[in-house]
């Protein structure tokens, strides 16, 4: 049963960061992707203009989620697609917290994935957080 619950998780969070990642791709690319998105509020506008003023880290940030999420579909090198959308799942948790509330709850499930593929692969991360 935990077996099937974490092989769900990690295919969940896979496929999501491969269909959104690949969108963002698509869109840092061609300036438009195959998902529309919704207008930002003003908060977002002012997050979001000065990603789009870095000109590389939308496209950056778009390429590793996609590759995480195939990598996390594959099931092979999970822990570092696991190590690589860590940060990225902060940031979209935090931008939701502080900045864009209506998409926290996506963003709370997300990382409710994300935790759960972490501990279950704790032994392997363990020792990044061992005092000497």
């Amino acid at each position: 049963m935990k077996y099937k619950f974490t092989l769900a998780a990690r295919l969940l969070l896979g496929l999501i960061f491969a269909f959104f990642g690949s969108n963002g791709l698509a869109m840092s690319l061609t300036g438009h992707g195959f998902l529309p998105m919704p207008e930002p509020g003003p908060e977002m506008m002012i997050i979001m203009t000065g990603f789009l003023a870095t000109n590389y880290l939308l496209g950056l940030v778009a390429a590793v989620q996609t590759f995480s999420g195939l990598l996390l579909v594959s099931g092979r090198y999970v822990n570092l697609a696991i190590t690589l959308l860590g940060p990225i799942i902060v940031n979209i948790l935090c931008i939701h917290i502080f900045a864009d509330p209506s998409g926290l709850p996506v963003a709370v499930v997300v990382t409710a994935l994300w935790l759960v593929l972490l501990r279950a692969r704790w032994s392997d991360f363990k020792t990044l957080v061992k005092k000497d």
